[in-house]
């Protein structure tokens, strides 16, 4: 069996994205090229088999780490409306990104990645596209916590763990969030609307323990399960400005009912977007630049993205019945 590797860094105020492909859905899911088509990132079999390293750092042991992470874990697999799963299959002395067969969790000392707190790799059967493994390693030059509510100055562990494991299903990011430039570069974030958005939390903040509704949106619709189909319903449609597509552009459906934000992106050619997992009944639908976070975040350096356009709400609002999708629409976005 041929295989590839390649992955992201999940940083302190920044993440770099060092390959990824859009494919259209509530949010940006890996894809990957095979025999000329693409196919989406996702486990095939499941429950998918992790190992923990052996190796602990002096603030936490193996057992601590294992035990944070499982927590981790769990809050993925508990999500109703989603099948995927995972067991837990012993600790290893194997590194996270040894091309070994086995899905690795475990620290690894960079102290030349000084703004990386964690990282995710794939490797992939060319052939098929199926995932053969996922490796996440988090970075012990930074402090880390175990602690059932966290410890200032540290950065959670679970936390991360759940931003990481979420890339590790086949997950990209969200952009449901607003953040400010640090004097001393990068971003800082001032609210958060998705675990999956890009820029690490404080350290301290236990936030990210709980998935949001993009979050659910997003592994349900790469693994639905629990009705999620019949349950939930979609908007899909076309951004455009000056009667061009515009790439890139941020969609968000905004339900006046509960107030959850699931969002996605035009990722087509044609400014098509499509937003699944929504909750039926009526929602605002609001069109933005991604101009509020770094594009390589979302995506590759290679891909256009327009971000000279000002934000639109849609003039009408769009009713989603369960399990099926209102007529598809246009929103046409005006020049900055």
């Amino acid at each position: 069996m041929r295989g590839r590797r390649f992955g992201q860094r999940f940083l302190q105020g920044l993440l770099l994205v060092l390959v990824s492909s859009a494919h259209p859905a509530a949010y940006i899911q890996f894809s990957v090229d095979v025999n000329g088509k693409t196919v989406p990132l996702r486990w095939q079999t499941v429950p998918v088999r992790w190992y923990a390293s052996s190796q602990g750092t002096p603030d936490v042991t193996p057992p601590q780490f294992q035990s944070a992470v499982a927590r981790a874990f769990d809050t993925w697999q508990n999500v109703p409306t989603s099948s995927v799963a995972f067991t837990f299959a012993g600790f290893t002395s194997a590194q996270p990104f040894d091309e070994d067969g086995l899905s690795v969790l475990g620290f690894s000392a960079e102290p030349d990645m000084d703004r990386v707190l964690g990282a995710t790799t794939f490797v992939v059967d060319d052939v098929t596209g199926e995932l053969i493994e996922s490796d996440i390693f988090f970075n012990s030059v930074f402090p880390w916590s175990t602690a059932d509510a966290g410890v200032a100055g540290r950065f959670d562990l679970q936390s991360v763990a759940t931003h990481e494991i979420g890339h590790l299903v086949g997950l990209g990011h969200s952009a449901l969030g607003e953040t400010d430039i640090r004097p001393t570069g990068g971003r800082r974030v001032l609210a958060s609307g998705a675990v999956m958005f890009p820029i690490a939390m404080s350290a301290g903040t236990t936030a990210d323990r709980v998935l949001q509704p993009d979050d659910i949106a997003g592994v349900s619709s790469a693994y639905p399960d629990g009705g999620f189909a019949s349950r939930t319903g979609s908007v899909s449609g076309r951004v455009l400005l000056n009667g061009q597509p515009v790439f890139g552009a941020h969609v968000i459906a905004f339900d006046l009912q509960t107030g959850e934000l699931v969002a996605g992106f035009a990722l087509t050619a044609q400014g098509e977007f499509v937003i699944a997992g929504l909750r039926p009944g009526a929602h605002v639908i609001r069109v933005e630049p991604l101009d509020d976070a770094d594009l390589d975040s979302f995506f590759d350096e290679s891909q256009s993205v327009r971000i000279d356009f000002r934000p639109l709400f849609y003039s009408r609002l769009v009713g989603v019945p369960a399990g099926g999708a209102p007529p598809r629409f246009d929103v046409t976005v005006t020049p900055k």
